[in-house]
């Protein structure tokens, strides 16, 4: 995330996709070929999306993020984070200060958390031992092909493999390994491997 906010600091403005009425863009933002933003969208640079992507209508892209090619993002918040190619955030959802790679959905109201009620530093599980990262706010890493349910919660400084599924109404606060089905039902938590 440091990397991105040092590179989009040296962005400069260039709209090159098709912005509908009532769209509102301030600060550096490139707009990439064949994107189009939606009516009610609300970008604040810096900022850059890249080409044949969809964004809104009523999207607000906040400073510092990153979209990719081939991107939906419909009525959500997006917020310091890298958003990479062929991902789709459509529904009502939050994305703060994370990393979310190539090919992922995320089901309608998911929200990712990025700050601790204590306002403390966030960790994170790295090779089995708790990392501080220095970093107030982060939210979630999500690996490529993953989905997420509707109404799922994602708990700050959490990883999540490439190739799972999480369940719908389902809290993830622990780290998910790749190729997993991690879901909620009435006896709690079910993490399994994905057959393939």
């Amino acid at each position: 995330l440091d990397a991105n906010e040092f590179i989009l600091k040296r962005l400069k403005s260039s709209l090159e996709g098709k912005l509908e009425e009532n769209v509102n863009v301030s600060g550096n933002v490139f707009i990439g070929k064949n994107t189009l933003v939606k009516a009610g969208t609300y970008i604040q640079g810096p900022c850059y999306i890249g080409e044949k992507s969809l964004i809104g209508p009523n999207a607000y892209i906040r400073p510092y993020t990153y979209i990719g090619n081939n991107c939906h993002i419909g009525m959500s918040e997006v917020k310091n984070s890298l958003i990479f190619s062929n991902t789709s955030i459509p529904h009502f959802n939050y994305i703060g200060d994370s990393i979310i790679c190539e090919n992922v959905n995320l089901g309608a109201g998911t929200k990712i958390s990025n700050l601790r009620f204590d306002n403390k530093s966030i960790s994170m599980i790295i090779k089995e031992k708790s990392i501080n990262s220095g970093r107030r706010k982060l939210g979630a890493i999500i690996g490529p092909n993953t989905q997420t349910g509707i109404n799922s919660s994602i708990m700050c400084g959490k990883k999540i493999g490439r190739d799972s599924i999480i369940g719908a109404h389902t809290l993830v606060n622990e780290d998910i390994p790749p190729n997993t089905l991690y879901y909620q039902d009435e006896n709690g938590i079910i993490k399994k491997l994905r057959k393939t």
